[in-house]
């Protein structure tokens, strides 16, 4: 028995998309570099997350108080920030537990 294939909704491709890490990035001392460090990479994707949850939290307070027109929009910006929040969480206890791991693992 084939299973039918599930639909992902009505999200676009760039909702999906990751990005690329192998951009050039020039840097101060004048040398170029590849890709970008793991700490400018982290402050990007937290600044991300923090962006999502104000606009959530604008729109919900909109949405209570009558000035959005488009309720849809608030309920949009609520679970996108959710999700966000959820996926942060999951990574960072991903990454305590490869921590965890390596700092265990014995020579």
């Amino acid at each position: 028995m084939i299973v039918p294939a599930i639909g992902i909704g009505p999200l676009g491709k760039s909702e999906w998309s990751v990005g690329t890490l192998g951009t050039s990035i020039p840097s101060t001392t004048g040398t170029e570099k590849s890709g970008s460090s793991f700490g400018d990479t982290l402050t990007s994707a937290i600044n991300s997350l923090e962006s999502s949850q104000n606009t959530a939290s604008v729109d919900a307070q909109q949405l209570a108080t009558g000035q959005i027109s488009d309720p849809t929009t608030a309920i949009e910006a609520v679970e996108n920030a959710s999700l966000s929040m959820d996926f942060a969480a999951q990574l960072r206890n991903q990454i305590d537990t490869a921590a965890t791991t390596l700092f265990q693992t014995q020579l």
